[in-house]
């Protein structure tokens, strides 16, 4: 028996299934390695060189003009790689342009909850904070387009989006800032509507974790050269130089040491994206695992989706509801996958409802989506047997 015997969507046996994913990765961050990826593999002559040499200048500008050819990038964006993964990239932007006007955040979940914490205990900027429950998405009406606004383009801890760009106005006076480490590359973003992106190589290219991209609009370049902020800036947050953008961060001169073997290691993946279609064949990928997920919540009555609205639900980190589960029983059945080889990381953020999160970027198979559903299927009923 390969699988995990069902009558009529009930578990009546903990069987354990034959085959396993061939890649168990689901983590959410860092993500999977993109198909094919060995270390072997990486360039490896800039290593032990300086990241100010003319190779390793060359490097980082091949780095980020890939990115801009993937992304299908306007010129009139910006393209920077700085340290502290997302984190640090979006904290620079908040630190180097808020404050200037009134500042509206949007928080349905950890992350968007952690820049309220900034801008509320950090920078002391008193902002409108529209807030809505883990699986559900504020009132993106209520939008004071006259504020800088804040938002996460993709809850990679609650599984919930923002159904497109449709609901950002053209005419804003402020300038839109997105937390979009789950969303680039796996969603077709509106460059139009973004003033200020942020993300970060571990997510759906599948590269190392530590360096952030920032990406800047030209209105956002406009904010930079006119406003200083009341603050002091650490020196890694500092993008202005003589009241102008300090264009070299956006050419490959890093504020500060990057890793150049992580810096190969994205290179590696968007060669990777390239080979299969850039942006469009990236979030293909991502659509048929999201889709094959989908296929087997939908044959399981103990399994749901957080995210209950399909128009606002993550086609990346994908969080699901397990009936009658708590904390101790996902973490059981997590750590029954991961002791069997069949799925590692698979457990909801710790600050999300009791769950799983599945990840379903790219860099995942979608045969190996389609593995793990027996392989659910075994650990739930292994851990309900054992109550």
């Amino acid at each position: 028996m390969t699988d995990t015997t069902l009558v009529t969507g009930a578990l009546i046996a903990p069987v354990k299934p034959a085959a396993k994913p061939a890649r168990p990765y689901f983590s959410s961050g860092p993500c999977a390695k993109p198909p094919g990826w060995d270390a072997a593999r990486l360039n490896a002559d800039v290593l032990g060189r300086s990241h100010r040499s003319k190779l390793g200048k060359q490097r980082l500008q091949y780095c980020i003009d890939l990115m801009r050819e993937m992304l299908a990038l306007p010129y009139t964006h910006r393209i920077g790689i700085v340290p502290g993964s997302d984190t640090g990239a979006f904290e620079m932007a908040m630190w180097t342009m808020l404050g200037e006007r009134a500042v509206t955040t949007l928080a349905w979940e950890s992350f968007g909850e952690g820049w309220v914490t900034d801008a509320v205990k950090q920078l002391r900027l008193e902002p409108e904070v529209i807030r809505a429950d883990y699986g559900q998405l504020p009132d993106l009406a209520r939008v004071d387009w006259s504020s800088d606004v804040l938002f996460t383009w993709n809850g990679t801890t609650s599984g919930v989006r923002v159904p497109d760009g449709e609901w950002i106005a053209d005419d804003r006076e402020g300038l839109t800032f997105a937390d979009a480490t789950s969303a680039v590359f796996a969603y077709d973003l509106p460059w139009n509507k973004i003033d200020v992106a942020t993300f970060s190589w571990q997510k759906v290219l599948g590269g190392e974790g530590a360096h952030g991209v920032l990406i800047l609009g030209p209105r956002a370049v406009e904010r930079l050269e006119n406003y200083t902020p009341t603050w002091p800036l650490p020196k890694v947050f500092r993008l202005v130089s003589k009241g102008k953008l300090a264009e070299g961060v956006f050419k490959g001169e890093t504020i500060n040491t990057p890793s150049m073997l992580a810096v190969e290691d994205a290179i590696f993946a968007l060669e990777w994206a390239k080979s299969i279609g850039g942006a469009k064949g990236l979030i293909a990928r991502s659509d048929a695992n999201s889709a094959a997920l989908d296929k087997i919540v939908g044959a399981r009555d103990w399994l749901g989706h957080l995210a209950v609205d399909e128009d606002i639900r993550s086609r990346t980190s994908v969080c699901l509801t397990v009936e009658g589960a708590d904390e101790a029983f996902i973490k059981a059945m997590a750590g029954l996958l991961e002791k069997e080889g069949a799925a590692f990381d698979v457990a909801g953020y710790r600050d999300a409802p009791a769950g799983l999160r599945i990840w379903c970027g790219a860099t995942v198979d979608t045969a190996d989506i389609e593995a793990l559903g027996p392989w659910l299927d075994w650990a739930y009923a292994t851990v309900k047997a054992s109550k």
